[in-house]
C-alpha cells in the first residue's frame, strides 16, 4: 500500500484534535472529489511498519482524540491486509482513543467485504460523494447521502445505526433544500 500523506493535526475529518492518514489510491472517482491527487495507486510512499509506529505515536499524545483514515479509498481491495493491521494495531496501542473511517463503499458492501476492518472502527463516514448533494452545512461529510455510523452500535444491533450527534435527522432545512 502506500500512502499520500500523514496529517499530525486535523480537525476536520472527525470530532477534536485527530491524526489523519491519507491512503493512495481509488477507483470510485467520485465527481468533484476534493482528494482526485490520491487517486493513483502507484503514487504516494511506501506504507510499512515505520509509519504505523510513526502513527501510534502520534495518536497516543495526550491532546488527540483519535486517528482517522480516508483517502484515496482506504477499503479498496488492495489495501485489505495492511488496513486491517493497522486498524488492529491502533486499536490495541492506543487505548482510549477512537477511530474514524472515511469510505465511498457503504456499509453494507463492508460488512460483506470487510468484517475484520469494521470491527475495529467507532465512526464510519461511508458512501460516494456526490456533487449535487453537497452543502456547507454538513459536519464531517462530503454530501448529504454519507452516512455517520456508529459501528460499534451498529454490528451489535444488526441494522445501521447513525451516530445520534454527529448525523441527526433534521430534515430537509439541514440539508439545504428549503
Amino acid at each position: 500500500m502506500h500512502y499520500a500523506q500523514i496529517r499530525e493535526i486535523d480537525v476536520a475529518n472527525g470530532e477534536g484534535i485527530r491524526v489523519s492518514l491519507y491512503t493512495q489510491g481509488c477507483h470510485i472517482h467520485c465527481p468533484g472529489c476534493f482528494n482526485e491527487e490520491t487517486w493513483d495507486f502507484n503514487k504516494g510512499k511506501p506504507f510499512t511498519q515505520h509509519e504505523v509506529d510513526t502513527l501510534v505515536s502520534l495518536i497516543n499524545k495526550p491532546h488527540i482524540k483519535g486517528f482517522t483514515l480516508l483517502g484515496g479509498e482506504p477499503m479498496s481491495p488492495e489495501n485489505k491486509d495492511v488496513i486491517d493491521d493497522l486498524l488492529k494495531q491502533i486499536r490495541e496501542r492506543c487505548p482510549g482513543k477512537d477511530i474514524w473511517v472515511y469510505s465511498s463503499y457503504t456499509w453494507e458492501v463492508l460488512l460483506e467485504r470487510r468484517p475484520e476492518a469494521l470491527s475495529y472502527m467507532d465512526i464510519l463516514v461511508d458512501g460516494p460523494f456526490i456533487e449535487d448533494l453537497k452543502y456547507a452545512s454538513l459536519k464531517f461529510r462530503g454530501s448529504s447521502n454519507q452516512r455517520i455510523i456508529d459501528v460499534q452500535e451498529s454490528l451489535k444491533n444488526h441494522t445501521v445505526i447513525r451516530h445520534p450527534i454527529y448525523d441527526p435527522d433534521l430534515g430537509e432545512d439541514y440539508y439545504g433544500k428549503n
